[in-house]
């Protein structure tokens, strides 16, 4: 019997069954759909309603004003308001896939609005095109929309989440088109949208880039409808001798075609999943048309809309809301009238079971080979339905023959129990979103609750997102903002209270988004209190900035050790504040201050100079000081101008009077002193000798140059006035005349007296010129015997050498000496005879 009353209420369509179930009887009143336009969201989203302004219509009891109202599948109100939008008559209306309300005017400005019927800034319009010419059309779809003007110009949006609109292809028809369709951007190889025109005998395909012209016998003749398919592979055309046409979207070839009793298009074309289309004509039954058979009617006595889905219709009349759908085949398989699958014998058994009768193991028995099957078939037809009590007996026979089926998947059915746990929540007329479990499946649960916490249905959406194992994070935080929002009576201690309660419930979840949705509705100590809680410091941080909470975000900052968070709030402050707060606020921080100091240090001298002289650090000033002079003598153009007052020299001089404020810097105030006081020396020389190569460069090299030059005098005065000691004073000597090649004068140097760095030094600087001759006069003077030696051997005279090294008996310098010589057989010989004879008298 249960069969029979089920499959009832089915329509056949050649070999395919269909079900009408009805959703909801709608809970608003004094709704007429022919009077009004209306807008319904797939998936079973809000129906969106407002009088239509081109009809003329009784009002009733109703205030002229024009209200939009937005309602639940379920005819509960959600939300309305008056529409006070300019721009002339409303043309267009649709819900976009983030269920925002279009809404397309005669001049082509766009008004959206949110579920709440809040109108969201900014308006954007179409152009200046559609201001001049007027929007005629709309069509839409998921995401965009294509307009049309009464000059015949065709205008998008691709995506309204870009809101960017553009202008088609022109058709270049004189007329109108008699109707349009659109093939989604998706579903096109160039990835753009496509339009189908009907123009004049046949159909055009219009894009950004041109207009193609559809050839083929699929179409002749004027086209009155079109509607593409869910999927974007078929069209449905109605044409102008009353036939209805399935093609697929290449015009390829007749997939369907049936004569109409009326030749006048229908007022609404729509795909029922992908195997029938419905046609809809005031005062006439709803005609279901198929591939093959008869057509069915469903009669009504009041206006339809018909909503597309991906797997049926939804019917909206002005006092029901039904889906129109095929049946699926594993409703079939069980509820067929006479049907024997292993289903049916399931569905039957559990029945049989229930009465006590024996029939039941009897069933068991007939199916056992197929119970796996009939199992998942019971599993399956419970998920397509929207009767509870049905899906519960489903779900029962599913059960029953489990416990006889080892091989079974054990988790199916609990799988589907949860499924259908979550859609019968949502199917509950005061919430009212009749998803199947095919739209449930492509919409997914994370979209689902996203529009739940949107329609703030939040306690819901919780314990759904809790009962299939999402994050509860985006609930949570949605429902607090929304909280913050509406709750500006309640004062900020005891909203506080009540946030914290909810959001502990969540970990990690984010305080400082919240605190920064306090903000933005002026509620500023609010959210300082909320940003308490955050535990990262990198969301915690740029909150306390934006709400003027300096000294706070600094010292978390520096809790987080994180020194681009301590610039982040360094630089902030530094923008805002004057240099003696600041300096004030890092001085007591040694990272910021450090952060702060190597900052300064490569970029911003002159504002690091006066932290410190704030804070009483003039050492640190000075050798910023003396760092900028040496930076300075980088530039070539600070040499010039007055040798005395030169800028380097005056920075010099200052770093030496702070670095003598104190008594720790003894050192580096003589140096600063004696670097000016040389910068001073070497500058006049410069200016005398008209030669830029003394500034920047060392005592001991001034001293050797003024030698090079001549200027004896000059070195003198420079070895005098650093007291350069004898010994440096020789050396440097020795080695510039040699430069120069002044041989007498370096003889002459060394009789002035006996060098104090002893003559070797004069000896290498010959040897180093080249002049064996000039180094003979000072080799024997050397007074050590193995320097003598090695002087000779530098010079290439060996027997000198072996003598000398032979005087001083040391063996292991006669060896160093014969390789040396190794290339002289002569050589080699004598040293060998030498270091022989030392050997023999017992020397090493």
């Amino acid at each position: 019997m249960a069969n029979v009353s089920v499959a009832a209420e089915w329509q056949l369509l050649y070999n395919r069954y269909y079900r009408k179930p009805e959703l909801y009887p709608l809970r608003w009143k004094n709704i007429d759909l022919s009077r009004n336009k209306v807008a319904c969201a797939p998936f079973g989203g809000p129906i969106a309603v407002i009088r239509d302004d081109s009809k003329i219509v009784q009002l009733y009891s109703e205030s002229a004003l024009r209200k939009l109202r937005i309602f639940t599948s379920s005819g509960v109100l959600i939300s309305d308001t008056v529409w006070k939008n300019p721009g002339g008559r409303l043309i267009g209306m649709s819900w976009t896939e983030d269920q925002t309300l279009i809404c397309i005017v005669q001049d082509g400005t766009v008004y959206r609005y949110n579920i709440h019927a809040e109108l969201i800034e900014p308006n954007v319009t179409l152009g200046k095109e559609c201001f001049e010419q007027n929007v005629v059309e709309c069509i839409f779809w998921g995401n965009g929309v294509v307009c049309l003007t009464e000059g015949g110009l065709l205008f998008c949006f691709p995506d309204f989440k870009v809101m960017r609109p553009c202008q088609l292809a022109e058709t270049g028809a004189e007329d109108l088109p008699n109707c349009m369709a659109v093939i989604e951007p998706k579903y096109t190889v160039s990835g753009n949208v496509e339009v189908l025109v009907g123009v004049g005998d046949g159909i055009l395909i219009v894009d950004e880039d041109g207009v193609q012209r559809v050839d083929g016998e699929a179409v002749q003749g004027p086209v009155q409808k079109m509607v593409v398919s869910w999927d974007g592979k078929y069209l449905a055309i109605f044409t102008h001798d009353g036939r209805i046409l399935v093609t697929d979207i290449n015009f390829k070839g007749v997939l369907l075609e049936y004569n109409c009793e009326s030749a006048l298009p229908p007022e609404q074309l729509a795909w029922c999943g992908l195997d029938s289309v419905l046609l809809y004509w005031d005062d006439t039954p709803l005609l279901m048309v198929g591939p093959r058979g008869d057509p069915v009617h469903f009669f009504y006595d009041e206006p339809l809309l018909l909503i597309p889905e991906c797997d049926g219709v939804r019917i909206l009349s002005n006092t029901s809301l039904e889906f129109l759908q095929r049946v699926p085949d594993s409703t079939v398989s069980i509820f067929k009238i006479g049907s024997t699958s292993p289903a049916a014998l399931l569905y039957d058994a559990l029945d049989h079971f229930d009465r006590r009768s024996a029939k039941a193991d009897e069933n068991l028995r007939l199916i056992q080979s197929s119970l796996p099957e009939a199992v998942e078939a019971c599993i399956d037809a419970a998920g397509h339905e929207f009767d509870v009590s049905r899906q519960r007996t489903l779900l029962r026979a599913a059960s029953y023959g489990q416990a006889f089926c080892s091989t079974f998947q054990r988790d199916r059915i609990q799988e589907m129990c949860k499924t259908l746990r979550v859609l019968n929540a949502v199917r509950d007329p005061e919430i009212g979103i009749p998803l199947s479990i095919n739209q449930y499946k492509l919409l997914t649960p994370s979209v689902l609750i996203a529009r739940l916490i949107n329609a703030h249905r939040h306690l819901l959406a919780l314990r759904i997102s809790e009962y299939v194992g999402m994050n509860q994070e985006v609930v949570i935080m949605h429902w607090a903002c929304s909280k913050i929002t509406a709750s500006l009576a309640i004062p900020d201690a005891t909203l506080l209270e009540i946030l914290l309660y909810k959001l502990k419930l969540c970990r990690g979840i984010s305080y400082a988004a919240v605190a920064a949705h306090a903000d933005k509705n002026g509620r500023r100590k609010l959210a300082a209190m909320l940003v308490e809680h955050e535990p990262r410091s990198s969301k915690q941080v740029p909150l306390l900035l934006s709400i003027g909470e300096e000294d706070t975000a600094l010292m978390k900052a520096t809790e987080s050790g994180d020194s681009d968070l301590v610039y982040l709030v360094l630089f902030h402050i530094w923008q805002k504040r004057p240099p003696l707060e600041f300096f004030g606020m890092i001085q007591a921080r040694p990272l910021p201050r450090d952060l702060f100091i190597s900052y300064a240090r490569c970029y911003k001298h002159e504002f690091l100079k006066d932290f410190f002289l704030s804070t009483g650090q003039l050492q640190e000033v000075a050798f910023l000081l003396w760092k900028e002079s040496w930076e300075l003598g980088k530039n070539p153009m600070a040499s010039k101008g007055s040798p005395l007052h030169g800028p380097r020299i005056k920075l010099i001089d200052k770093a030496q009077h702070l670095f003598a404020e104190t008594k720790e810097h003894t050192f580096e105030s003589k140096a600063a002193e004696e670097h000016a006081k040389l910068l001073r020396i070497q500058h006049e020389l410069e200016v005398s000798t008209k030669q830029a190569i003394f500034v920047d460069s060392s005592i001991s090299d001034t001293i050797r140059t003024c030698i090079v030059l001549g200027n004896h005098r000059a070195a003198m005065k420079v070895k005098t006035e650093f007291k350069v000691s004898e010994k440096r004073w020789y050396w440097l000597k020795v080695f510039a005349l040699a430069t120069i090649r002044d041989w007498e004068a370096l003889e002459k140097f060394s009789k002035e007296k006996r060098p104090p760095i002893g003559y070797r030094p004069f000896v290498e600087a010959c040897v180093d010129a080249d002049e064996k001759g000039e180094a003979l006069k000072y080799i024997p003077k050397l007074a050590d015997l193995r320097e003598r030696a090695e002087a000779y051997a530098r010079i290439g005279m060996a027997k000198e050498a072996a003598d000398a090294a032979s005087q001083a008996k040391d063996g292991e310098l006669l060896g160093r000496l014969k390789l040396t010589f190794a290339q002289n057989a002569a050589a080699s010989s004598l040293f060998d005879t030498l270091r022989d004879r030392l050997s023999f008298q017992g020397v090493s």
